[in-house]
């Protein structure tokens, strides 16, 4: 995530006012409008910023060392403000991190939707393709997979918790997400092919992240084009 540029005032600030996974409009440079499930949020700028630099440094401290081993003093100290001011904004960890997976979900609903409108061909073209992403994905500096996954795993015990409902809700999203270009290439059965292969990328995420091999990326690749030969025979 990145920190909302300044914005200038009249119309060019209102065009650029997107940010953060929310609907927004500036009114001058005093105000942003925030389009909520209960109405409409008239919100300082000065807040607005706060609130999207918390989540910034949230999401870099929960990602780097894990959510239990973060505290809101912490998060406080690298946002740059005082405990108060964090709790002014989120009335508890469990809120902030609800705030941090919904901002994360949208950002990678976004990565999908521009890779999945890029894709083209056959169904066997574009596993090839996912397959090929997921390998480049892994290869970047500090990568440790699947964050929604990672998250899911810390708080096993907790099965209730809202942080587990987001996780399931997001990939269950990209599954289908991927299911509906599957069908627009003409696979058969898309939503059980998606699944099946959903279940392969999965794995191969988990087997890079502890062999530390992006070679299972090309593995999974030869199982998933494996299943498509099967349901076209």
């Amino acid at each position: 995530m990145s920190l909302p540029a300044r914005q200038p005032s009249g119309v060019d600030g209102w065009r650029n006012c997107q940010a953060g996974g929310f609907k927004q409009a500036a009114i001058g440079c005093s105000f942003t409008v925030r389009y909520t499930f209960v109405g409409i949020v008239l919100m300082p700028r000065s807040a607005e910023a706060t609130r999207q630099r918390i989540l910034d440094a949230a999401y870099v401290l929960f990602r780097r060392r894990g959510y239990s081993r973060v505290s809101m003093d912490e998060i406080a100290s690298a946002a740059a403000i005082t405990k108060r001011t964090l709790y002014n904004h989120f009335e508890s960890k469990d809120q902030l991190l609800a705030a941090v997976l919904k901002a994360q979900h949208a950002l990678a609903l976004a990565a999908f939707k521009t890779f999945g409108d890029a894709l083209s061909g056959s169904p066997e073209a574009i596993v090839d393709e996912l397959f090929r992403e997921l390998a480049v994905w892994a290869d970047r500096p500090r990568w440790a997979g699947s964050g929604f996954t990672r998250l899911v795993i810390e708080l096993a015990d907790l099965p209730g918790h809202p942080a587990r409902v987001i996780a399931r809700r997001h990939k269950a999203v990209l599954e289908a997400q991927f299911a509906d270009r599957l069908r627009k290439a003409g696979a058969r059965q898309p939503r059980e092919l998606a699944r099946e292969i959903w279940l392969l990328s999965e794995g191969a995420i988990s087997l890079i992240l502890v062999h530390g091999d992006r070679k299972y990326a090309a593995a999974a690749a030869v199982a998933a084009k494996r299943l498509l030969a099967a349901r076209s025979g």
